[in-house]
């Protein structure tokens, strides 16, 4: 599949088939993240991969009570260190540079899963401080998205896209 295909593809899936993701796609989607791009290839990221239900289920009731994440095989919390990308670039490295990084791999990590045959979606609405609680992060570790993975149970439409005001100079 070539990356338009998965560009242009890719929906958010909320509904999953009980089958599981196979470890062998799991390792090649976290290996897709960590090859995206990252500030001064500090890498600032964290991965959490969860399987377990109960955990799933607290991390759903975190997000607003969006149950679709728990009823996915995996989910993938994508988290910022935060005290890495400071240590060369400061402030703007703890509250820019990590998020900036954590986003490049969050794409990686839906566009991979796609190219795999799986479905996932980006969750952003979520309690921050409970997700940190119930994942027990380290102090400046912080999750920036969640994202449940599995074969798709529904094919959603192509959304609208706008056109975007673009400059050229």
């Amino acid at each position: 599949m070539d990356v338009f295909e998965c560009i242009f593809g890719r929906r958010s899936v909320r509904s999953f088939l009980p089958e599981d993701v196979k470890d062998e796609h799991l390792e090649r989607i976290i290996e897709a993240a960590i090859h995206a791009p990252s500030a001064g290839n500090l890498q600032s990221w964290e991965f959490y991969v969860l399987r377990s239900k109960e955990v799933k289920r607290k991390i759903a009731d975190a997000a607003l009570g969006q149950r679709f994440i728990e009823e996915a095989p995996i989910v993938i919390v994508v988290c910022a260190n935060e005290e890495i990308s400071s240590l060369r670039y400061g402030l703007r490295g703890k509250e820019l540079y990590c998020i900036q990084d954590t986003a490049a791999a969050t794409q990686n990590i839906l566009l991979s899963a796609y190219a795999l045959g799986y479905g996932s979606c980006w969750v952003g609405a979520f309690m921050e401080d409970e997700v940190s609680r119930i994942l027990k992060t380290s102090p400046g570790v912080r999750p920036v998205a969640i994202i449940p993975i599995g074969k798709p149970a529904e094919t959603p439409r192509k959304p609208p896209r706008r056109r975007p005001k673009v400059i050229y100079l």
